[in-house]
């Protein structure tokens, strides 16, 4: 009977992404193929890829991020404005905010992963990653039993549902646009600067090993 019921909320999963229109469930599978593939090719799920943003030593990580966040808020913008997409904008509680992105830095820096790359990394056999998953879920599981009594109360009051481009009115298409090139303009501006591991040196060039010496 538990395996039953384990199995229905598998399947409730499943369900609940249809139900939210994000389109098919083979459209939601192929996005998560190509995304997989993007992470893997700019190898930005490899330990040295994180850590190495946090310690200032690689760029690859901001440079995608920005890019990223450059194009789709244009792409994405547009979208919802055609009715073919749309989100859901979330309160702006700055305390939590301040605490839950202290708490999220660290951790990366620790594990030298995030919630994009971990699963990635775990299906590539990365049993660090999985322990770390592993914790990450039990965290949830604190948060979601300790949430009115303790965690509530550092969230802060809310400071309402904000968009950047609301603080502009008559002027959001314009707004985003600036918005969206200036970061992708940032992303290219970034100087590129890797951190390999010895396994990543092994596969290179002799002519692109940075520690050849000339």
């Amino acid at each position: 009977m538990q395996s039953e019921g384990l199995f229905s909320r598998f399947l409730g999963m499943f369900e609940n992404v249809i139900g939210q229109d994000h389109g098919s469930l083979a459209l939601v599978f192929l996005i998560g193929i190509i995304f997989g593939g993007i992470i893997q090719y700019t190898r930005v799920d490899k330990f040295e890829k994180i850590a190495g943003f946090a310690m200032l030593k690689d760029t690859i990580v901001p440079k995608m991020l920005f890019l990223a966040v450059g194009l789709t808020s244009i792409g994405l913008y547009f979208m919802i404005e055609a009715g073919i997409a749309h989100y859901h904008v979330k309160p702006i509680l700055w305390q939590g905010l301040v605490i839950g992105g202290t708490l999220f830095g660290i951790s990366m820096a620790i594990l030298g992963k995030c919630p994009g790359t971990g699963p990635i990394s775990i299906s590539e056999g990365r049993i660090d990653v999985l322990i770390g998953a592993i914790g990450g879920l039990l965290g949830g599981l604190v948060f979601t039993l300790y949430y009115d009594d303790f965690f509530k109360p550092l969230m802060g009051e809310s400071a309402g549902k904000l968009t950047l481009p609301e603080l502009f009115p008559g002027n959001e298409h314009m707004v985003v646009l600036i918005f969206g090139v200036v970061v992708t303009l940032i992303a290219i501006a970034i100087p590129k600067m890797e951190l390999f591991d010895e396994a990543d040196l092994c596969q290179l060039p002799d002519d692109h090993r940075p520690d050849r010496k000339i």
